[in-house]
């Protein structure tokens, strides 16, 4: 079964920037990580799961609208790992970041805390 594993998170400024990291293992033969679609969400408190990125198997990456040119994302697939650079942070990006299998979360890790605070 395969695991994710978040990290990166930390407490940054209104306009800092932070890079997150997602390791992923335990592809079986069939279904090997240069081949899967990589999700980012993330869960803000009191509210419910939001899709943050998409990143394709050769690394083309999409975004929620409310990203606007702030976040970037990557992969390395010789490492079976996705990252996502937060930058322009804002007080309203505060929240746990998880990487996923699909846009409603599935199969996340234990995520990541971001907390933007002055």
């Amino acid at each position: 079964q395969v695991q994710l594993v978040e990290s990166g998170g930390g407490l940054v400024q209104p306009g800092g920037s932070l890079t997150l990291s997602c390791v992923a293992s335990g592809f079986t033969s069939g279904y090997t990580f240069n081949t899967t679609y990589m999700y980012w969400v993330r869960q803000a408190p009191g509210r419910a799961l939001e899709w943050v990125s998409l990143i394709d198997p050769r690394g083309s990456v999409s975004y929620g609208d409310f990203v606007k040119g702030r976040f970037v994302g990557s992969r390395d697939n010789a490492k079976n790992t996705v990252f996502l650079q937060l930058n322009s942070l804002k007080f309203e990006d505060t929240g746990v970041y998880y990487c996923a299998k699909d846009i409603f979360g599935s199969g996340r890790g234990q995520g990541t805390q971001v907390t933007v605070s002055s």
